[in-house]
């Protein structure tokens, strides 16, 4: 058992130097491989499942989720990865000076633009609804490193681009979660998980962290805006618990149907109780409760209702209400909540349980019935 040799902490002390430099957790598992074949696959072992379908897969990543969730149950090492997940991507160290002098930047299936005092983060995958996917990880991380390092960004807000489905063809919706279709197909490897939620999820809610400083006290951070047009499905709606202010149009709704599609909400089970408590919570996790963003639960996760059509002039307004007396006690702020509420270590504990128990749902049999059964994934086209 890897409890019982503790041979993830040895590695991860020798690749990290005694933890004196950082390594992003998909390097971390490439150089643990190839120093500890037996214990994570290898390069040509990961390139074979890639190939396959998500039924077919031989369910090799899974010692991935082991090997992190050992190394994230430790406090020193669980933290100190933590930290190396919040530094800035180098990719978007090398594109800073081109959105600094630009204004804006097209990341693929992510834009960012500057509006006045704003950054703002568009999310742009019309053919599946804004969904996430392996096509959007590294863009929507860039954008958000981007976002917290631009100086003459105040605030940042995330919204959903139009998109191209018959039945909302033409209209921004904010997000529809994981991409199911990839899932299925088996193109949403298993770090993929963890990256998001350990990367620019994180990043949101604690900011951008420094090699030489303190996480909680030293990330540079900025107040999140997200403004929910349609809806909010899944990892889109766990977005929400980490922002700082929710626009919601009147008709709009939230949903976290993970359990349903046989995987855990990321963040969701740590971060939805403070909002609308246990009860709610596990309603909305387990058994799949809808919330309308303008109903009284909503409005717990919501902090303005706007009407249809009326998105572009309430941001507005809300940017204007959040720097109009400047943004200098933000950060403090944030730090200030954050210490109560979810400090770095409850987190780092948290994500030492989600990463076994996502390896776990990942690769269960019980993914593809649910994905087969709840959204007739056979049919659907990548």
């Amino acid at each position: 058992m890897l409890t019982a040799t503790r041979r993830p902490i040895a590695l991860y002390d020798e690749l990290t130097d005694g933890r004196t430099r950082f390594l992003r957790l998909e390097e971390l598992c490439r150089r643990a491989a190839e120093l500890a074949p037996d214990l994570l696959p290898g390069a040509k072992e990961l390139a074979a499942e890639a190939g396959r379908a998500q039924r077919d897969k031989q369910g090799l990543e899974a010692k991935q989720g082991l090997f992190l969730a050992e190394i994230l149950a430790d406090p020193d090492a669980g933290t100190h990865l933590c930290h190396a997940m919040l530094l800035p991507l180098a990719v978007s160290r090398n594109c800073l000076s081109e959105f600094e002098r630009e204004g804006q930047i097209d990341l693929g299936k992510i834009r960012l633009h500057r509006e006045g005092k704003a950054a703002v983060v568009t999310m742009n995958n019309p053919r599946f609804l804004n969904a996430e996917d392996g096509t959007t990880l590294e863009a929507m991380e860039t954008a958000v490193d981007l976002a917290l390092l631009d100086r003459a960004t105040e605030v940042c807000v995330l919204r959903g681009g139009p998109v191209e489905h018959p039945k909302h063809a033409g209209r921004r919706l904010f997000g529809a979660g994981i991409n199911l279709t990839h899932l299925y197909q088996g193109k949403i490897p298993f770090l993929w998980y963890l990256i998001r939620d350990m990367g620019f999820v994180n990043k949101i809610y604690r900011g951008l962290a420094f090699p030489d400083q303190d996480v909680e006290a030293h990330a540079v951070e900025k107040l999140w805006l997200a403004a929910v047009e349609g809806f909010a499905i899944g990892g889109h709606c766990q977005i929400l618990l980490a922002v700082d202010y929710t626009i919601a149009e009147e008709d709009a709704y939230l949903t976290l149907p993970a359990r349903k599609e046989g995987i855990i909400p990321g963040a969701a089970n740590l971060r939805l109780p403070r909002f609308v408590g246990d009860r709610l919570a596990r309603q909305a996790v387990m058994a799949e409760r809808r919330i309308d963003c303008a109903s009284a639960e909503g409005r717990l996760i919501c902090d303005e209702i706007v009407e249809k059509g009326t998105m572009e002039i309430e941001i507005q307004k809300v940017i204007q209400k959040l720097t109009g007396s400047g943004v200098v006690s933000a950060a403090g702020n944030r730090r200030a909540f954050r210490a109560g509420e979810e400090p770095l270590d409850a987190f780092r504990r948290y994500m030492a349980v989600y990463a076994r128990a996502q390896a776990e749902c990942h690769f269960s049999p019980a993914l593809i019935g649910n994905l087969e059964r709840n959204w007739n994934a056979a049919s659907r086209r990548g």
